[in-house]
């Protein structure tokens, strides 16, 4: 009589012989010839009993095989043109790698359920690999593409009009096929179409979807730059709600907007920005106190009093999280009556402002503070380029602001007391060329000029840090619910890994017994590094060892700041945490600190804070994007002209560089031809094995530029081969790690810590 027990016995050794064959019930029940329901019961309940034992496990396919079911990760898909991609994992040192085979149809982007398929090996700098079971939440709902018309006898065939392709890399293998929903598209023209489905085993390299927009040709003016914005999901054009709350705001302060705020119109605020700043969001003033001490008072556009909670604007502002500023357009938080408008510092008009008023010693620290709703006045429009002047001494201006003049300078001299002193602390300072890119009234690129940072752009930094700083301890030592700017100490492991590499330079940091790294030590390395060779090496590796910055409703402190406390409260024209940093000063201020209060908003914050840094991201990456466009197009017709260069990034592939006008490019290994180059990792290195020539971060040399690619945004150089090339010995290094690879490889584990590429053939 067949039973559980007696069908269990014959099932193992089936599965045992066949450990990576899947059976179905229906292929196990012929197997076992079994015939009659009953025993078809039996079947059932002897597989669950084994699975149950975790003997075999059941696959997605419904299908059962040996051994327990693989433990099941949740991670990013990040993917890779080529094919394969990494899945990154929470709490995982190393990324998983997936090989094309076991992406299982993943895009870039994708949240993934992965099984480890290969643990990572005690001694490998690689680490494990993976197989996505399962892809929990697309990306990718929306895409923007170019159109091509399919053939009349492939449309009849297929029941599709055209395909739209993506720009991008990542998915510009995966043509979506869209239908007739009677718009007819035109060849050229770039689309937005929402995705219906995505690739599957039966079309890996496919989707379907519906055409919603039409953005005109790609060679018409702007849509080159209309299609980077919708392929970032920029929002440009607000509801007709939005607008209506909006249109019935006053432009002018009125009495019962006074009431409880405190009059400053008399001191003698000004705002400080840029020659071509439309909106102004923070006026300062300053005077010096009997006692020695400088009196700093920052003003900030009270923005959140007229977008007030829970309504259609503060819905709007809280999806789009900051506005997104493009080489010729601003595409703004707020509507433009507010933002240039009753929400704009502008001069001579009273405007409704959060002060912080804060008294600060001769060494910088900040000894009083008052934070309050108030109605100011600014006695000035100032610009960047104007103060600078003035303190350089410019007589014309100086006589021009004769008024201003003594506030100016004493700004100047607070300014470098808070720099010393933050210096002094352990804040790490990076300064950074910035481009900006001119365009005429076509929105083609004409020009790329370098924006220099004066004391006056230093000087109302340190200001807005000071008030960020002040605001920020001041509503954590209530021990009351805020939004932080956050940035945390960055992990261990990129630390040591900076460490191994700034030793290569003779540069040690001394680390206390069990203690963790500071600010002040990393900072001391900059210092140490400032005018020397390695310098740009030295602070690119460390950018991209420390963390980045974000928001939450947690004091994590700010590690590149070196501030235990900080939070955005300086721009809430432009950025919505500011504008919730506002309304919860206000909201303590009239409804108290009560338990209703604090857990309203401990409820609240969490999610602002992730979509403000989800936001964030999402609006650099597309401002980059279009940045890179119009670098692309700047360089186009100068195809064949050699470049002064600099080293700005060593890879495997090869090396990127940049120009003195910041236009980066790409130097292929396969263009390299005067010799073989090895990648030596530790190093951030590419060494000749003939020649010794090594090229590392930092290094100037001569290029050419070879190809420009606009759609991908892409630069390519060729390197122009020189006597005055540095030479190392580095190549000794990568003949042992050669060497040592070797031995690993025999011993099964083997390193990739160098791979050599031939740059000859």
């Amino acid at each position: 009589m067949t039973t559980v027990g007696h069908l269990r016995n014959e099932l193992l050794p089936t599965f045992k012989k066949n450990t990576r064959i899947s059976f179905s019930t229906e292929a196990l029940s012929r197997a076992l010839k079994l015939t009659d329901a009953a025993d078809t019961e039996l079947l059932t309940q002897a597989i669950a009993g084994l699975e149950k034992d975790n003997l075999i496990h059941k696959t997605k396919e419904d299908r059962y095989q040996w051994g327990a079911a693989p433990a099941r990760l949740v991670g990013v898909f990040h993917g890779n043109e080529k094919g394969f991609g990494f899945v990154a994992i929470e709490d995982q040192d190393n990324d998983a790698f997936i090989a094309p085979p076991n992406t299982n149809c993943a895009l870039d982007g994708d949240t993934v359920e992965i099984s480890i398929i290969r643990p990572a090996r005690p001694g490998d700098s690689r680490g494990p690999e993976g197989k996505v079971l399962a892809v929990t939440e697309r990306k990718t709902t929306s895409l923007v593409g170019e159109f091509r018309p399919l053939s009349d006898a492939d449309a009849a065939k297929t029941g599709f009009i055209g395909t739209v392709t993506s720009h991008e890399k990542k998915m510009k293998k995966y043509p979506v096929f869209v239908k007739d929903t009677g718009m007819l598209p035109e060849i050229g023209d770039m689309l937005l179409v929402q995705i219906t489905d995505y690739p599957d085993s039966e079309h890996p390299e496919q989707m379907r979807g519906i055409i919603s927009e039409s953005l005109g040709n790609k060679n018409a003016p702007g849509v080159d730059v209309l299609s980077l914005v919708y392929q970032n999901k920029i929002k440009m054009d607000f509801p007709e709600e939005v607008m209506e709350q909006a249109n019935m705001i006053p432009d002018h302060v009125t009495p019962e907007d006074r009431i409880g705020r405190r009059d400053i119109t008399d001191q003698p605020v000004v705002t400080i920005d840029g020659d071509d700043s439309k909106d102004f969001d923070d006026a300062v003033v300053l005077w010096k106190l009997p006692n020695g001490n400088f009196h700093l008072g920052v003003h900030i556009a009270d923005v959140s009093y007229y977008v007030t909670e829970d309504s259609p604007l503060d819905a709007e502002t809280f999806e789009r999280g900051t506005s997104t500023y493009l080489t010729d357009r601003v595409i703004p938080m707020l509507p433009f009556r507010l933002s240039n408008g009753i929400c704009s510092l502008n001069p001579d008009v009273d405007r409704l402002a959060m002060s912080c008023d804060m008294e600060i010693d001769t060494k910088g620290n900040v000894v009083n503070h008052e934070i309050y709703q108030s109605v100011i006045r600014s006695h000035g429009r100032l610009t960047y380029n104007n103060v600078n002047k003035i303190l350089d001494g410019d007589e014309a201006l100086r006589e021009q602001y004769a008024d201003l003049v003594p506030m100016l300078e004493d700004m100047g001299e607070l300014h470098k007391i808070m720099y010393k002193m933050r210096h002094e602390r352990g804040a790490i300072d990076f300064e950074e060329n910035e481009a900006q890119i001119i365009v005429d009234d076509l929105g083609f690129p004409i020009d790329i000029v370098i924006r220099e940072r004066g004391t006056s752009e230093r000087m109302i930094e340190s200001f807005m840090l000071a008030a960020n700083e002040t605001v920020a301890e001041h509503y954590n030592r209530q021990h009351l619910p805020y939004i932080y700017r956050v940035h945390e100490t960055p992990d261990e492991d990129r630390i040591k890994d900076f460490m191994e590499f700034i030793a290569n330079f003779g540069i040690t940091v001394p680390m206390p017994k069990g203690g963790h790294i500071t600010p002040k030590m990393l900072q001391q390395v900059v210092t140490d590094v400032e005018g020397k060779p390695e310098e740009a090496m030295v602070n690119i590796k460390l950018l991209r060892s420390l963390k980045q910055a974000r928001y939450s409703e947690d004091p994590l402190g700010h590690f590149g700041l070196a501030a235990k406390y900080y939070t955005h409260f300086t721009s809430p024209i432009r950025r919505y945490p500011d504008l919730i940093a506002h309304r919860l000063i206000r909201s303590y201020a009239t409804d108290g600190h009560g338990d209703a209060v604090k857990e309203k908003w401990s409820e609240k914050l969490p999610g602002i804070a992730v979509q403000a840094s989800t936001q964030e991201r999402r609006s650099i990456d597309a401002e980059r994007a279009v940045d890179d466009l119009k670098k692309a197009q700047f360089m186009l017709d100068k195809v064949g002209e050699e470049f002064d260069a600099v080293v700005s990034g060593v890879t495997s592939f090869g090396m990127f560089v940049a120009l003195p006008n910041t236009v980066e490019g790409l130097v292929h290994i396969s263009r390299m031809k005067d010799d073989y180059y090895s990648f030596v990792e530790n190093q951030m290195a590419l060494v000749g094995d003939r020649t010794k020539k090594t090229y590392r971060i930092g290094q100037t040399l001569r290029v050419k530029l070879d190809n420009v690619d606009v759609d991908q945004r892409q630069i390519d150089f060729s390197l122009i081969p020189s006597d005055d090339t540095p030479t190392s010995d580095l190549g000794q290094y990568v003949h042992a790690q050669r060497g040592r690879k070797h031995l690993a490889k025999v011993a099964g584990h083997e390193s990739n810590t160098i791979t050599r590429y031939n740059g000859v053939s």
